[in-house]
């Protein structure tokens, strides 16, 4: 049996780690697999309840979190060490960039036969300044060359990686689109609509958009907001559900205050308001039932689980055309696209939606077709073994 030691950066939610809970649980016999991480953010939703509703206890490296701090990282480097030394793997896999920095140099220290990265997105723009992000890219462009395999999630991914950023050649990398256990989002939908929707006091006639993930400035809810704003003064029986949790949450509840939005929060409950802040919500099935259009603004994504969840849920989506997107969506079936802060044309397709139902159910309906063909599970598990097989073979073990 081939050991497998799995390195993500931190267990908050979102689709790094149903990611790698699905290979440590669906992966064939031939390989077990030790799957460890760092601790999420204070303002973040914790997620260890996922890899444990599989019958998965990860290791937690207390040291490795989100913000670059010299002391922590080299202690969680340690750990990481310490923790492939006593495994023995012959296959280290890392998810996402700090994994990816610290897991990859343990892995090399400790001499591991086979090294693989997967790049769940990138930060080569809008996260960072120039000479940061060059910094970033000359660590992963070494880093490339210590690897064995590097995963893209999709074809623009990979030519963006190996093509513009030249992280490394083409020939490195190997194509492994994300996969979802999706069942639950087709599940009893009506019965979880009515629980969403009863909970807001919300009536059938209101369209319910909604925007998930963190309230941090790459996820440019601004955008969003002020595209609401605009459809609303058209479109009066529409309400917003922010479904997150962030650094940025007060300035946007500014945001709705200076804009003329009414808004409501857990603290300050107001079920009549335009703007509906949530926090986080576990159940994302009973909000994605509740839901009528789903939202995403980004300046920059990687593989955004929130639209592969409304499309198996079938719920269609308003979004802007940015990193690996137009590889989860099909443009102008299941969604509708925009250019990254373009408040125009992303009122305008909000606006489309929210008038015309006929339109969103054919984009619900060709979305639920698509994402249960493309995002498999138990594909995304024989395709990352079929390429550890051939990773061992090629090292003869």
């Amino acid at each position: 049996m081939y050991r497998v030691f799995r390195l993500i950066n931190r267990f908050n939610l979102g689709g790094p780690v149903f990611n790698v809970t699905y290979l440590t649980k669906f992966l064939s016999s031939e390989f077990e697999t030790m799957l460890a991480g760092g601790t999420k953010d204070e303002s973040e939703a914790g997620s260890e309840y996922i890899p444990m509703e599989y019958g998965i206890k990860p290791v937690i490296i207390k040291k490795m979190k989100r913000s670059i701090n010299p002391l922590n990282d080299v202690a969680a480097y340690y750990e990481i060490k310490k923790l492939i030394q006593e495994y023995k793997p012959h296959i280290v896999h890392t998810h996402a960039s700090k994994a990816g920095s610290l897991g990859r140099m343990a892995a090399v220290a400790c001499k591991v036969p086979i090294i693989v990265h997967t790049y769940h997105g990138h930060v080569f723009h809008s996260y960072f300044n120039n000479l940061q992000t060059s910094v970033y890219k000359n660590i992963e462009r070494y880093l490339g060359t210590k690897s064995t395999a590097l995963i893209a999630l999709s074809e623009k991914q990979k030519m963006e990686l190996s093509e513009i950023h030249k992280i490394a050649p083409p020939e490195k990398f190997h194509i492994i689109p994300l996969g979802f256990d999706l069942k639950r989002f087709w599940t009893d939908t009506e019965e979880k609509r009515k629980k969403f929707r009863a909970s807001h006091q919300l009536d059938d006639g209101t369209v319910a958009i909604g925007i998930m993930g963190r309230l941090v400035p790459i996820k440019n809810h601004s955008l969003f907001l002020d595209a609401f704003k605009k459809t609303k003064e058209s479109q009066k029986n529409i309400k917003a559900f922010i479904i997150g949790d962030g650094e940025l949450k007060e300035t946007l509840i500014n945001q709705c205050v200076n804009i003329g939005l009414s808004y409501s929060t857990i603290e300050n409950p107001n079920p009549q308001a335009d703007v509906i802040f949530t926090s986080w919500i576990t159940d994302t099935d009973v909000a994605m039932a509740g839901l009528d259009i789903v939202a995403l603004s980004s300046l920059n994504e990687g593989t955004p689980v929130s639209l592969i969840e409304a499309q198996a849920g079938g719920k269609p989506i308003i979004s802007t055309i940015t990193g690996g997107i137009e590889n989860v969506v099909v443009a102008g079936q299941t969604a509708l696209l925009s250019p990254v802060n373009d408040v125009e044309s992303f009122s305008e397709n909000m606006h489309k939606l929210v008038a015309d139902s006929k339109l969103r159910d054919t984009l619900s309906k060709t979305g639920k077709d698509f994402v249960n063909k493309k995002f498999s599970h138990i594909a995304l598990a024989e395709n990352t073994g079929n390429l550890y097989k051939k990773l061992l073979m090629d090292k003869g073990l």
